[in-house]
């Protein structure tokens, strides 16, 4: 199986303020390597301010990083050029209340990106929104409906939705199952894995939920302060650790189960 991301060096330092007047540099992620083939999940873990959302900010473009590369199917994604990226790289987030315009139908939500990256004409966009929603899940209509006519799990499904109508072929999913209930988030996994298989993605799974990354990741990346420390196969990192910092998430995580 070929390579499909691949990420060399990638590192993000940022300058601050510090005292009398003189600039500091602060490494929010270090270099960091890695590859992801189609149909994989790759998972990063990490406590708050361990580098998870830089990363994904990297990858789907929303900032430039301070060295590194990322290769798309061996071909050069341009730091600068966001259209090109948005078309190939797209994220899910955690609250998708806060990401879908309230002013606006889930029709014209979705027609956005298909008016910025394609040229179809009305005819074609509109069956491809009908496609798309029922591919996730829901039904043609609710293109007609506003964000406040849906639960949580139903919004979720349309940023899905709006994640996936232009094809990509990686998916990032910044803490995107954190906040559905256990049954929510199982048909959402069962869901993601099923597209996954139909359209050949590769999802980046950004999680605090170590059940979440066994069930559905195949490797996972821990970080820690912008550094990795532990990298491989989900199945082996989170039955035998070798890092401190990864045995104590998993400590954390099993005592937060048995306290609940």
């Amino acid at each position: 199986m070929s390579t499909l991301l691949s990420v060399s060096n990638l590192s993000k330092t940022y300058k601050v303020r510090g005292d009398w007047f003189k600039s500091k540099e602060i490494a929010a992620l270090e270099p960091i390597s890695f590859e992801l083939d189609a149909y994989q999940t790759l998972a990063i873990v990490g406590e708050m301010g361990s580098g998870k959302s830089t990363l994904a900010k990297l990858l789907v473009g929303a900032e430039l990083p301070t060295t590194g590369k990322i290769k798309l199917n061996g071909q050069l994604l341009a730091p600068g050029n966001f259209k090109q990226r948005c078309q190939y790289v797209r994220m899910i987030f955690q609250d998708s209340s806060t990401t879908l315009n309230p002013s606006l139908t889930i029709g014209q939500l979705l027609d956005e990106p298909l008016k910025l990256n394609t040229n179809l004409d009305d005819l074609a966009r509109n069956k491809l929104i009908q496609t798309t929603l029922l591919k996730v899940g829901l039904l043609s209509e609710h293109m007609n409906f506003y964000p406040h006519m849906f639960s949580g799990g139903q919004k979720q499904r349309i940023s899905l939705a709006r994640a996936i109508i232009l094809s990509p072929q990686v998916v990032i999913l910044d803490e995107a199952l954190a906040a559905l209930d256990p049954s929510l988030r199982s048909q959402m996994i069962n869901l993601l894995l099923d597209l996954q298989q139909q359209m050949g993605l590769a999802f980046v799974l950004i999680s605090h939920n170590l059940g979440i990354v066994r069930h559905f990741s195949d490797d996972v990346m821990v970080l820690c302060n912008g550094r990795v420390v532990e990298y491989g196969k989900t199945s082996k990192v989170l039955k035998q650790p070798t890092h401190t910092y990864t045995k104590k998430l998993i400590m954390n995580q099993q005592l937060q189960v048995t306290t609940r």
